[in-house]
């Protein structure tokens, strides 16, 4: 008897040993795993969103010479980290929609083309800069003479440089949305103003259509009118009041007379 019981105390010990040593630590790497999981989306997605809007690179996290694949892949790679249907988060939708965006741009030749071109405008200008500064330094000038290209290449490939250009792409895209979003504007005022144009001279005809239908309408009247004065001539009707006639002047008299009217 004492046995028995002594197993059964030895059981719920190794039991409680077990809760505590293994199933605890389980369940706790599973909620940690949990968050991280959370905050990694959280985190992702506020990149995302954070991203300048005007550059589908940024939002996609790769360099500018990136391929169409590796536009999907890296595509696929983020949008199951910002997946709705993982990441409960309010915003996950609007950071979704724009990675699917971003992909849809830089798969579209047309769009990439005109973002590349962009880049390339942004490098050039990079560079001509840089090459101006150089001739000031003499050694980089001597370094760059004798090693032929190559001190401009190992430049393109540092990290200070990525960074400039990223900046100045940024730059000229804003440039130019300012001033499309300008044309657009003049674009959106000139056809206000044709528009107004057309109603007014809409309306201008209009008014010239009625006064002639109202004009053709009193076509008849008219001619009747005229012919009852023909009729009647110049003659004056019974009971008409005539104007009264001047005398002429007279000589003697430094006024005119004026008709007096006899009963």
């Amino acid at each position: 008897m004492f046995q028995c019981s002594y197993l059964i105390d030895s059981l719920n010990f190794l039991i409680i040993i077990f809760v505590y040593l293994i199933y605890f630590p389980l369940k706790l790497i599973q909620l940690n795993s949990f968050f991280l999981g959370i905050f990694f989306c959280l985190y992702v997605q506020q990149g995302i969103l954070s991203c300048f809007k005007l550059n589908p690179f940024e939002y996609l996290k790769l360099p500018f010479d990136a391929t169409p694949e590796e536009v999907k892949r890296q595509y696929r790679k983020l949008s199951l980290l910002v997946h709705p249907d993982k990441c409960k988060h309010p915003q996950s939708k609007e950071a979704f929609a724009a990675l699917a965006k971003a992909q849809q741009l830089l798969l579209d030749e047309q769009e990439r083309g005109y973002i590349l071109s962009q880049v390339i405008a942004a490098k050039e200008e990079l560079l001509a800069k840089r090459k101006k500064h150089l001739k000031k330094d003499t050694a980089s000038k001597i370094k760059s003479l004798v090693e032929e290209g190559k001190y401009e290449q190992q430049y393109e490939r540092t990290e200070e440089f990525k960074q400039e250009l990223k900046l100045k792409v940024r730059e000229i895209l804003t440039d130019q949305e300012w001033r499309r979003r300008k044309m657009q504007m003049r674009i959106s005022e000139e056809e206000g103003r044709l528009k107004k144009d057309e109603e007014e001279t809409k309306e201008m005809w209009k008014k010239k259509r009625e006064h002639e239908e109202q004009w053709e309408g009193t076509r008849e009247q008219r001619v009747s009118s005229w012919r009852d004065f023909m009729k009647g001539g110049k003659k004056a009707k019974k009971g008409e009041t005539r104007p009264p006639k001047l005398k002429t002047e007279d000589p003697n008299k430094s006024y005119v007379q004026r008709p007096v009217k006899r009963g």
